[in-house]
């Protein structure tokens, strides 16, 4: 299966947030290839800000394994994770992130100080794990449109 297989998975969460008038963010776990679990946001739904797709799939992959790590791990997230979730990704020690569309209003990229070391590596401000790997833009207009679409019918 390919990372874009995965990101339409998560975009299939995330159209359930629209469909439930939340903001349209999904996010799959997988780890063997097998998808261990889902989310999208739940926030107005059960009145919690921390109802994030992220923490929803998270709580959901530790409680289907019986740990608190996630080190063979993925997580596709259509949009880029904010400061809160990306917390959570480091303590899972999740061994990849893959997310579609940047968030400049509230990415953790918005958040977090440049390191030195890891920007003249060209990888950008770390908040995950250092062993955790990165891929972003997978799937990105997709996902970026659901966002768009979403925020349109608001105005």
């Amino acid at each position: 299966m390919t990372d874009e297989y995965y990101m339409l998975q998560a975009l299939k969460e995330a159209r359930k947030a629209f469909d439930e008038d939340e903001v349209p963010i999904g996010a799959i776990i997988i780890m063997n290839n097998k998808i261990i679990s889902r989310g999208h946001n739940e926030t107005e739904k059960l009145k919690d800000p921390t109802a994030h797709a992220e923490i929803i799939a998270l709580t959901s992959a530790f409680s289907f394994l019986g740990g608190k790590y996630l080190h063979d791990a993925t997580i596709y997230i259509t949009v880029e994770p904010c400061l809160m979730c990306a917390g959570a990704l480091y303590w899972s020690k999740i061994g990849k992130v893959v997310y579609g569309a940047d968030d400049e209003k509230n990415g953790y990229r918005k958040y977090v100080v440049p390191v030195p070391s890891i920007e003249s590596a060209g990888i950008g401000p770390w908040p995950f794990h250092p062993k955790t790997e990165l891929i972003k833009g997978v799937l990105k207009e997709e996902c970026a449109m659901l966002m768009k679409t979403f925020f349109q019918s608001k105005r």
